[in-house]
């Protein structure tokens, strides 16, 4: 697992994630996954959609998860 990751819902984040947050948690996935930190031209259209993806499935992800006892919402900051 990628360490630069953190977990983005309540309690370990006092607040909503942002989309900022969302998208640095994607784009270290992707690079791990990948094992490119920045990709060659001809791969970076691919690369792009991938953190987009998976930008758009953790924003989902978080959108829908129910945190026991959080007092806060887990919805996403967009």
């Amino acid at each position: 697992m990628c360490r630069s990751i953190k977990t983005l819902r309540p309690p370990a984040l006092s607040q909503e994630a942002t989309e900022d947050e969302i998208r640095a948690a994607a784009l270290q996935y992707v690079r791990k996954v990948s094992g490119f930190r920045a990709p060659a031209a001809h791969n970076r259209e691919v690369f792009d959609r991938a953190v987009d993806a998976v930008a758009e499935a953790t924003a989902d992800l978080l959108d829908g998860l129910e945190v026991r006892g959080a007092s806060t919402s887990t919805s996403v900051a967009r």
